[in-house]
């Protein structure tokens, strides 16, 4: 197929495009590049520098590409950072959004695979979390998530927009080459800054100790960026045989603690790596970890990497290789 992949030079975006090429598909990178990468975009070639809300971009690249379907990964997605500023976000990742489905509709193209997020779901009232739990969204990030994802339920309905939403717990680690990884700036990800702080000694700090936890600090479910790549091309082969309109959970299935990620980077690195106590930051649920069944099932998705030492280890490989990030 021929794919516009929004914010394809991002974090995991850049991962995302790289499994779709090498399964055959044709690319093209929308991307302002505000917190993406140049240099995480492999083929240059596939790179356009713009708004994926530009209405008349994204219509000139459906109909000049003759684009097949759009996987759209550009989002605004700090948690804090919604919580200071809703407006933005609700610009970004919900008005945008919808600009962006309008120019598909007009233009034919029907199928549409959305980076979405565990955020939608909130504090927890059940553990793991499935895709039949409650979603009352504890920050803006994770409303504006959910609002489109309900959106593109009405454009199904109306339209015929076929559609797999992937909700994401906690993406981690680098391409198994240590070439594609996690470099954003200013850095706010567990994962990066702890293996940082192994390099240069600063400590890391640990935003909140009275979580009703094992031991006091936030829990996760780390699930590794190439897993993550495998499900959006499961989403796409999914698309292609039936009218989807479905969400599904990609996690491993299994909680870490902050302290817990930390002491496992001290293993992988061989390196102390010292910690500093900090408040709890607005908006983040205690303990996130995921029932990924539905996808196993259904997309006949499962992680590669489900030990937490493994996906720290390729996040290790790409940091020592990119000491100073992409700008090395």
């Amino acid at each position: 197929m021929r794919l516009l992949v929004t914010g394809g030079a991002g974090y995991v975006g850049s991962v995302v495009a790289r499994r779709l090429r090498a399964a055959g598909h044709e690319t093209v990178i929308l991307d302002d590049l505000s917190t993406g990468h140049r240099a995480a975009v492999e083929r240059p070639d596939d790179l356009v520098q713009g708004d994926f809300g530009d209405r008349l971009r994204v219509g000139g690249l459906l109909e000049a590409r003759r684009i097949d379907a759009v996987v759209h990964l550009a989002a605004s997605c700090l948690v804090g950072e919604s919580v200071a500023d809703p407006a933005a976000y609700y610009r970004n990742n919900l008005e945008r959004s919808l600009a962006l489905l309008d120019r598909m509709r007009q233009a034919g193209v029907l199928r549409f695979v959305l980076s979405s997020t565990a955020a939608v779901y909130g504090e927890p009232a059940a553990l793991p979390i499935d895709e039949d739990h409650p979603t009352r969204p504890a920050n803006p990030y994770g409303d504006t998530k959910l609002a489109l994802e309900r959106a593109l339920h009405w454009y199904h309905a109306a339209h015929g927009l076929r559609f797999v939403a992937l909700r994401y717990f906690n993406a981690a680690g680098a391409t198994s080459d240590g070439a594609l990884g996690e470099d954003h700036r200013p850095e706010s990800h567990l994962v990066p800054n702890v293996l940082r702080a192994a390099l240069t000694g600063e400590p890391v700090p640990i935003f909140g100790s009275d979580y009703p936890t094992p031991d006091g600090t936030a829990v996760r479910d780390y699930v590794h960026v190439e897993d993550l790549a495998e499900a959006h091309l499961a989403a796409l082969r999914r698309l292609e045989s039936r009218a989807a309109g479905e969400s599904f959970n990609l996690g491993n299935g299994h909680g870490f603690s902050v302290l817990q990620v930390i002491e496992t980077a001290r293993r992988v690195t061989g390196r102390p790596i010292p910690v500093r106590p900090a408040g709890r930051r607005p908006g983040d649920p205690g303990t996130l970890v995921a029932s990924a069944q539905r996808a196993r099932r259904e997309l006949g998705w499962a992680p590669r990497f489900a030990e937490l030492g493994a996906i720290l280890e390729t996040a290790w490989r790409f940091l020592r290789q990119h000491p100073d990030g992409y700008s090395a």
